[in-house]
């Protein structure tokens, strides 16, 4: 059982790389053959040789899943945290749906996309982006809290000055929040807009308030990862 821990467990000795590697491949193969299905005119013979690909792929991440439990000190806390979910959710839609048509649980496969989530557990790049997030988690809240109020000021501001003018574009405040959530993030795609002068003077003082936000998360992770490169390097 130590030896079984120690290969399914991440750590640097040979066998725990092959197996893990082994695991990354499956994850690559499996989101390349859950794009190649969606492609229209495939032949009914290469659907039937991505649905045994599929088979083979879940039986062996079953057995990575089922595996991990066993060699799990505390099983139960291994099953509700954050990597069993996702163990059990990139497997769980092809049992769910075994025998049922694609068209009738299409939203159900579409949570075999967790299966790319798999691959945090195996990147030391998403771990160092873990340990950033950690550091600024709270600045982060704040940030977030910030962000949610900036884009309700914003869709009350634009109903008040657009409503009496375009009555059928923003209806209420609920329907502005659309234009605002687009123009705080300045993407714009301009099926909302201000015809009114306030509203245009509005909308840059929005667009610019939205420059500096989006700045703000950028030089926090900036800093986060240079903190936990500092930490790395001091070995804590």
């Amino acid at each position: 059982m130590p030896a079984l821990k120690e290969i399914i467990e991440y750590n640097d000795s040979k066998g725990s790389k092959i197996f893990n590697g082994f695991i990354e491949v499956l994850i690559f193969i499996s989101i390349i053959s859950f794009s190649v299905q969606t492609l229209p005119d495939l032949t009914e013979k290469t659907r039937e040789y991505l649905r045994i690909l599929e088979v083979v792929i879940v039986i062996v991440f079953t057995i990575e899943y089922i595996l991990r439990i066993i060699v799990a000190d505390n099983k139960l806390k291994y099953i509700f945290s954050l990597y069993g979910l996702i163990d059990l959710l990139a497997i769980l839609p092809f049992y769910i749906t075994a025998g049922i048509d694609l068209r009738a649980l299409r939203m159900v496969r579409f949570f075999r996309l967790f299966r790319v989530l798999k691959l945090f557990r195996y990147s030391k790049a998403i771990k160092r982006f873990q340990n950033a997030l950690k550091l600024i988690k709270d600045e982060l809240i704040v940030f977030f809290f910030v962000i949610c109020f900036m884009i309700f000021l914003s869709a009350v501001g634009i109903y008040y000055f657009e409503n009496p003018v375009q009555p059928e574009v923003f209806k209420s405040i609920f329907h502005s929040l659309w234009w605002a959530v687009i123009t705080l993030t300045t993407v714009g795609y301009g099926d909302a807009i201000p015809l009114t002068v306030g509203g245009k003077i509005f909308t840059i003082v929005i667009l610019l308030i939205g420059l500096g936000i989006i700045a703000v998360p950028t030089g926090l992770l900036t800093s986060a990862f240079s903190r936990t490169n500092d930490l790395e390097e001091d070995g804590t």
